[in-house]
């Protein structure tokens, strides 16, 4: 008997053959395995127990430039801490000294987000990142985080041209910017976009993080982990380096951060070839505003005042002239163009500039007759818009008698308008425009026109605060979506009045001889821009003037940062709404549409065409579509400097973004730091006992897990 199960248990360790298992072995496996396959489907489930998602944020995120490098990161593996909410500034008291469990995760309250409050919390080793709250209503004192002096030094006041206006010597543009943007912070720091979220995190310190009669509060504790490693460091220059570097000699290479970019749209009154030259002696008004702002979070960036009230404007005035009968008869061509990456260093104008000195774009600078820029216009005192021109072009004399005929064009057009302009006066610099850009590169007669003489009107310049109700845009209770966006504002009656003096204005200036009383911008068409801008991108307008593989773009919020995928939602819907409103419905199939070239006489250098969603079916839930033939064109916006690769310029604008792996937000409850040691001290011992079981357990596998003998049996 010895010998026969003596040599089972030598053929069961040789693995040439395994004793029979017990009847009970069979159903304890099958158990095993479901409890097994049950942990790996219900993993997910367990961590949604454990954490609270975060879903509506937008982070801080790492900006660079040639010399240094602005915005938010956390380590790598997302940095955690016990949440605090902080309300008013006593409540600091307990973040900075009094608690017992730092570091601490701060929930800011908006009106708290400033920057004295910001450097107390940037110098301390006890704030390990911060939620903001957004402040309703907005802070009535203002709030900028951009600069004081906007794009100083890459405008064209310097030491060598007007030393007395450089770097706002003469006049303080934005005075309540706290250049908290330009700050470098070490940790990161969130915005809470949804108010339902913000509740649930003050609910969960009111139940686990609050002192009670006066003691310390005890473990567990609610705590917040963000999420938000940036990969670039230092400045551009160390980051394209080493972009480059890898890029050169790595088969997989690792960008760490991407300039800004984007385009610039525009487009002409009369017809130009856009791949050919100007004739040197046409000349051609330019008429300039920016598409982009800018906030303190990425990609939260309304821009009410100080981009969408100047471009929609700059819009209705070109759909006003190109209304005209006689448009094709004027002595002067006039082009519209919209800049991108204006906030940043002039990204846009001085891409521009630096293509026409190539003879990289269809005009030339001595094309240039004059140029008139639309900057913020909405927040008017008393109906008034000022009119900014350089006091140092001006000391030119024939500078200067272009630019009267200019202001003295413009203010004869306000007749009759519910528009008052005013010059600013001729020993006030040019606040920072577009316009800069050209005259670093030529005198050119040029007005800028604005809301404001001095200072800003806008107290909210770039930040999440320029908002609808910056510009006092208000709709009746009850409206439908459709019906917002058909109704007129107050606002947009106002911008009407704007557009329509400077359509008439242009008119004027590019040599029209007729009556200008004509000339009238639609109110109508104002207010729909404005809800498609500023409040729900994705509407039935929208939605019909865009090729139908961009419908992918309505987002419901609108943005317009400039950021590097490109072009951005903004970029494409200025340039369908800029040919919807001046371009020209044409009858062609969309095979035609889609290849003109194909077409004799679709003279494809001189116009775009594009294939249109159309309008919905009034019977079916199927659309129109139809082709639009304009002139709108699309330029890129991305500054010399990397064409170049001067990624250390002070000539050029240098912004880029870090790049980053994942972008998240959550809360959870925390363990004691004794009882998290406790439980891994225990773990690891269940675990060793674990191994030595298993080892045991294996090594007497042959008498634990065998079958008896027959007791009948014999063994011979």
């Amino acid at each position: 008997v010895g010998r026969v199960w003596g040599s089972r248990g030598r053929e069961a360790a040789a693995g040439t053959c395994r004793a029979p298992l017990p009847a009970w072995w069979g159903p304890l496996r099958g158990l095993l395995l479901a409890v097994l396959a049950a942990g790996c489907c219900q993993g997910n489930s367990v961590e949604r127990k454990i954490y609270i998602p975060l879903n509506k944020t937008a982070p801080c995120v790492r900006l660079l430039n040639a010399t240094h490098q602005i915005g938010c990161q956390s380590s790598i593996s997302g940095d955690t801490g016990v949440i605090h909410v902080v309300e008013k500034e006593e409540d600091l008291n307990w973040v900075l000294a009094d608690g017992p469990h730092p570091p601490y995760m701060i929930l800011l309250d908006g009106n708290l987000f400033n920057r004295r409050v910001m450097l107390q919390l940037k110098g301390t080793s006890r704030v390990s990142g911060l939620a903001v709250a957004i402040a309703k209503p907005s802070p009535p004192q203002g709030f900028s985080p951009g600069l004081k002096c906007p794009n100083d030094g890459f405008g064209v006041y310097s030491k060598d041209y007007g030393p007395q206006f450089a770097h706002c010597n003469k006049t303080v543009w934005n005075p309540v910017g706290s250049g908290l943007s330009y700050e470098d912070f070490d940790f990161p720091i969130f915005l809470l976009e949804d108010a339902n979220e913000t509740q649930v995190i003050k609910q969960c310190y009111q139940d686990h993080n609050v002192p009670r009669d006066g003691s310390v509060p005890e473990y567990p504790l609610c705590a917040m982990q963000l999420f938000s490693h940036m990969h670039a460091v230092t400045s551009t220059v160390t980051c394209m380096r080493r972009s480059s570097l890898q890029s050169t000699f790595s088969i997989n290479p690792e960008v760490v951060c991407d300039p800004l970019l984007d385009y610039n749209v525009w487009s002409t009154l009369q017809p130009i070839n856009s791949s050919g030259k100007v004739d040197p002696e046409k000349e051609v008004i330019i008429v300039a505003t920016r598409i982009d702002s800018h906030s303190f979070f990425w990609n939260i960036a309304p821009g009410a005042e100080s981009a969408v009230s100047s471009f929609v404007t700059h819009l209705a005035a070109a759909e006003a002239l190109h209304k005209v009968s006689d448009i094709h008869l004027l002595q002067r061509n006039i082009m519209f163009t919209f800049f991108q990456g204006e906030t940043f260093d002039y990204i846009g104008s001085s891409r521009m500039v630096y293509d026409m000195e190539k003879d990289k774009f269809p005009l030339r600078l001595d094309n240039i007759h004059s140029f008139v820029e639309l900057n913020q216009v909405a927040l008017r005192n008393d109906s008034i818009l000022w009119m900014h021109t350089d006091p140092v072009s001006r000391m030119n004399e024939s500078v200067e008698v272009q630019v009267k005929n200019l202001l003295d064009i413009l203010s004869n057009s306000s007749t009759g308008a519910n528009v008052s302009l005013q010059e600013a006066g001729y020993s006030q610099p040019l606040p920072p425009s577009s316009f800069q850009r050209f005259l670093r590169a030529r005198h050119i007669p040029g007005v800028v026109l604005t809301d404001h003489k001095t200072a800003f009107q806008n107290r909210y310049y770039q930040s999440m605060y320029d908002t609808p109700e910056n510009i006092r845009m208000q709709y009746p209770e009850g409206l439908s979506p459709e019906e917002t966006l058909e109704y007129v504002t107050d606002t947009a009656k106002s911008l009407a009045e704007v557009a329509t003096v400077v359509a008439r204005a242009l008119y004027r200036l590019a040599g029209g001889a007729n009556n200008t009383s004509a000339i009238q911008a639609d109110p109508k068409t104002v207010s729909r821009m404005l809800y498609g801008f500023l409040i729900k991108m994705n509407n039935s307008w929208f939605q019909s003037i865009i090729k139908p593989d961009l419908k992918g773009i309505l987002g419901d919020v609108p943005q317009h940062y400039v950021a590097v995928s490109s072009p951005v939602n903004t970029t494409y819907l200025v340039q369908y709404v800029l040919a919807n409103l001046t371009g020209t419905v044409v009858n062609l199939t969309k095979e035609e549409c889609l290849n003109p070239e194909k077409t004799p006489s679709s003279e494809k250098e001189m116009y775009e065409y594009a294939w249109v969603q159309g309008s919905l079916d009034p019977n079916s839930t199927s659309r129109i579509p139809y082709c639009v033939r304009s002139t709108v064109h699309l330029s890129k916006a991305l500054s010399p400097a990397f064409e170049l690769r001067q990624w250390g310029s002070t000539e050029y604008s240098t912004w880029t973004e870090s790049r980053w792996k994942e972008i998240r937000a959550r809360i959870f409850l925390v363990a004691s730091r004794e009882l998290e040691i406790i439980t891994l001290v225990v773990g690891i011992a269940i675990l060793i006992f674990s191994l030595l079981a298993t080892y045991f357990i294996n090594a007497k596998a042959d008498v634990l897990f065998s079958i008896p003998r027959d007791p009948g049996a014999v063994a011979y």
